[in-house]
């Protein structure tokens, strides 16, 4: 293990974030440096435990206490080889992931857990600046062909994967640029686009195909997609929103999450001067208290909205892991992310009954009530009706899987009652040749259960192709993770 007193004489340690009043004036990530030493400091915490729980916590399975160890040695190259060993893009994941592997760090059970994701994001940074991330060309090319179709992180990582076993690898992308969500979905101030700018750099490099602005199923029919290519992998994501249909819903000035937060981040990549959908000066209401809403939550801050309040009909989330979600379980406990200190209201246990009309066709506010448990659901509580102002509303209330019609019907692809393609343990559809990997499958869920599974749907395609695979040892598609 690394220091064998650190658990004992350390405690844990986060960056600090810049001072809300500076960091809302620009769009830049919100962590101030942390220093060499205490980084050291807070990997030396780690107990290399005999059976680590972190790497269960993990769906990639990283090998958190090793490079925790070498972190504290000061081997900082290999920490980055045996971080890369089991994640193809740690820089993400090290500012994305809600780290269920802290969750599942046996350290947490009675004590603060160790940093892991902060060690991670900063072995990756250290990696790429002193340029030892280069680019893994196969030593031949095994003449096979995948098409990919999606660019988030589930299909960037199956083609990384794809065309380092030597497959030649096109990925196809109906916006302008790579990157799905990663792209136009999460803000600037969370992860700066130039860590997703360089990996398609490295990407490149090693011979995958970017074909961007091509939508599958509209500019290409995806059964012509499958008649070139010798195996097909989709995607696409769980993209369909959850919508709200109370009366008003048709009023200007209420959007979709997705409709707000890609128009943004144009305007930091170049390709607008303001976006259409300004919150200058407004009152604006977020319905959805997940990562979605606190990213409009951020977004509206650095906008220069007059107020901004968040709506969630659950209760408040307890302080501490509750009994029902034991270690190492991730539990749902009251967080207060980077957005939420920057200001705003949060409200629990509300539902919105209507939105209010300023007489014009435009949104006024909302028309609420409290709402309290009831036979496993929820139901409203007489008497607390109330209503809160509202210029702009934001719906940030999750996906329900991915778009319905083009690339699932062309390629004849069949849907659970869950909305998510059909697909076997192998991450196979019935159609042969073709198979999902991400959210497209699976359903909603986070970054690092993306990348694991387009590593291990990669794996598959491997094997389908080759008759068997030297690459990582797929994930069953059916497995289930501690955290959705």
């Amino acid at each position: 293990m690394a220091d064998p007193k650190g658990f004992l004489t350390t405690q844990r340690e986060l960056p600090s974030r810049r001072p809300v009043d500076v960091r809302i004036m620009d769009w830049r990530e919100v962590y101030e440096p942390f220093g060499e030493e205490s980084l050291a400091k807070q990997a030396g915490r780690c107990m290399d435990c005999g059976i680590p729980f972190c790497h269960n916590g993990c769906p990639l399975g990283n090998l958190i206490p090793e490079w925790n160890d070498l972190v504290w040695e000061g081997d900082w190259h290999e920490a980055a080889e045996r971080l890369h060993a089991t994640n193809n893009f740690p820089e993400f994941t090290g500012r994305l992931c809600p780290a269920p592997c802290e969750t599942a760090c046996v350290l947490g059970i009675n004590a603060d857990p160790v940093t892991i994701k902060q060690v991670e994001v900063s072995i990756i940074d250290r990696a790429w600046d002193e340029g030892w991330v280069g680019s893994q060309v196969p030593d031949r090319l095994t003449g096979k062909t995948v098409a990919v179709v999606g660019s988030g992180p589930a299909g960037l990582a199956a083609a990384q994967q794809l065309a380092r076993a030597g497959h030649t690898v096109a990925v196809f992308e109906r916006s302008d640029r790579i990157g799905g969500l990663l792209r136009y979905g999460i803000p600037e101030f969370k992860m700066e686009k130039r860590h997703l700018d360089r990996r398609i750099a490295q990407m490149e490099a090693e011979g995958v195909k970017f074909r961007t602005g091509i939508e599958v199923g509209i500019d290409e029919a995806g059964s012509d997609l499958r008649g070139r290519y010798d195996a097909v992998v989709v995607a696409i994501g769980a993209t369909a929103w959850r919508d709200l249909p109370v009366p008003g819903r048709d009023l200007a000035g209420i959007y979709q999450a997705m409709e707000y937060l890609p128009l943004a981040n144009r305007v930091q990549q170049g390709d607008l001067e303001a976006s259409p959908i300004d919150v200058s000066g407004a009152h604006v209401v977020i319905i959805g208290g997940g990562d979605t809403g606190a990213d409009c939550l951020g977004t509206a801050h650095r906008q220069g909205a007059a107020s901004v309040t968040q709506l969630e009909i659950l209760p408040t989330p307890p302080a501490t892991r509750p009994d029902a979600q034991p270690w190492p379980t991730y539990p749902m406990t009251y967080r207060v992310s980077s957005a939420h200190e920057e200001g705003g209201d949060r409200l629990f246990a509300v539902s919105t009954e209507r939105f209010v009309d300023d007489g014009n066709g435009r949104v006024a506010g909302l028309q609420l009530v409290e709402v309290e448990p009831h036979d496993g659901g929820l139901r409203p509580k007489a008497g607390t009706q109330t209503q809160i102002p509202a210029d702009f509303v934001f719906l940030a209330m999750g996906f329900v899987g991915p778009e319905p019609g083009g690339v699932v019907d062309q390629l004849g692809l069949d849907l659970d009652p869950r909305g998510a393609i059909v697909r076997d343990p192998g991450y196979r559809s019935g159609v042969d040749g073709v198979f999902v990997a991400g959210d497209a499958g699976r359903g909603q869920s986070l970054i690092v259960w993306a990348i694991a599974e387009g590593r291990s749907a990669a794996a598959a395609v491997d094997a389908y192709l080759m008759g068997g695979t030297n690459l990582p040892a797929p994930i069953p598609a059916t497995a289930r993770p501690l955290l959705v």
